[in-house]
């Protein structure tokens, strides 16, 4: 769990995640076009996920491919907020992207 504590606390990983969430699946090339930073750089960032396990990798003739691996995140979701604390959660959450939106 702590890996994956560490992978989320950067924000250029969490994009990432951001990006294979809208289109899973996506090469090393995609990614790369979607974070300033060289090609080696963002291999070192899906390293870090893959080994936190958010992110899988599987490879297609000379194409790797990326897939968001969401497991992980549920499993610390199910443990830190449980199912009494959840409606006053999401309700915190509405109510912060609520005020955040009015800017």
């Amino acid at each position: 769990m702590d890996a994956v504590f560490k992978a989320l606390a950067d924000p250029t990983r969490r994009d990432l995640l951001d990006a294979l969430f809208v289109q899973d699946g996506q090469t090393l090339t995609a990614l790369e076009e979607r974070v300033p930073m060289t090609r080696f750089g963002v291999m070192k960032h899906l390293k870090i996920l893959e080994e936190a396990g958010l992110v899988v990798s599987r490879k297609r003739g000379r194409e790797r491919l990326h897939f968001l691996n969401p497991v992980p995140i549920r499993l610390i979701h199910d443990r830190w907020v449980s199912k009494y604390a959840e409606p006053w959660a999401a309700a915190l959450t509405e109510l912060k992207s609520d005020l955040e939106d009015t800017s």
